[in-house]
């Protein structure tokens, strides 16, 4: 059963108001993550200005440009450098193979993914970021009413067996968190990485796996279905598979991470067995060291 809103955000706050304690450099965290300075790609430029980009229904009026909105049929935010650097983007699949989970005291995929993303969200808000999501349908914003509109699209169900992520409303000197198994075509995450490159946005890939998915602890007769239900595989000797499952694994981690090097991102894999702190201290000095 899927948790709702309320719980979600209950949940992500416990985990982001345990995170400081976890950190050894806590004048570097209030520094950087607290006061969130690490937004800034140096300080000086907050009234600098950056780019033009059309207005969404979440601008507030004073933030138009109408001398520019005048010379054309829409409306345009004069954004300044300091505003597109602070803003960060969240793309989670909500796919159904997210929705995996390989025994009842384990969290599915999904649910660890949203509870570590929210988390994030929750300390980069209250730093003075700026946090949406990938696509039109959260753009950034600050507020604890962002944190709300955050948690509801994220307990949303998705559809399809795999899901690719979406390099669309990232602001040009952005940052962005992707978090996935990644066990899909690796293709779109390739484009989404190319084109956000292009953006000179920058960001973490965080795969999140089931423990069974790292370790395959199956032998003899096993029948193998995704989540949806389109793929099915039987073999008589699962155990004979290992070898060379655990090897593609480990191509597909490096491929992720060389992906991630090559667009200036940051990779980690987190197994949804292990402290869903860690994760979300990686998170932060990943994005930490972007900008």
């Amino acid at each position: 059963m899927t948790a709702g809103p309320a719980t979600l955000r209950a949940g992500a706050e416990a985990l982001a108001g345990a995170l400081p304690p976890l950190l050894a450099d806590a004048e570097h965290l209030a520094a950087t993550v607290i006061l969130g300075e690490h937004g800034r790609r140096r300080a000086g430029l907050g009234v600098e200005f950056w780019q033009y980009r059309p207005a969404t229904p979440s601008d507030e009026a004073r933030t138009i440009d109408w001398r520019r909105s005048a010379r054309s049929d829409i409306q345009f935010v004069r954004e300044k450098e300091w505003q597109a650097a602070q803003s960060v983007v969240l793309w989670l699949d909500d796919s159904r193979a997210m929705a995996f989970a390989s025994a009842p005291r384990l969290p599915t995929k999904a649910a660890r993914a949203r509870l570590i993303a929210l988390a994030a969200a929750i300390l980069l808000i209250r730093g003075g970021e700026r946090v949406g999501l990938s696509g039109a349908d959260v753009p950034p914003r600050r507020g604890t009413g962002q944190l709300l509109r955050l948690a509801d699209r994220l307990t949303a169900e998705g559809g399809g067996e795999y899901g690719a992520p979406e390099a669309g409303g990232m602001a040009a000197q952005s940052r962005a968190l992707f978090v996935s198994d990644f066990l899909g075509d690796p293709a779109p995450v390739e484009a989404a990485l190319a084109e956000a490159a292009d953006r000179g946005v920058r960001g973490a890939l965080l795969q999140v796996l089931d423990p069974s998915e790292e370790a395959f602890p199956f032998d003899g007769r096993t029948i193998f279905e995704s989540m949806g239900g389109a793929l099915r595989f039987e073999t008589m000797k699962a155990g004979d598979l290992r070898g060379r499952y655990r090897a593609r694994l480990a191509e597909r981690k490096a491929r992720l991470a060389a992906l991630a090097a090559t667009a200036g991102w940051h990779y980690s894999c987190h197994h949804t067995d292990a402290p869903a702190q860690a994760a979300l201290l990686w998170v932060y000095r990943a994005l930490e060291r972007v900008h």
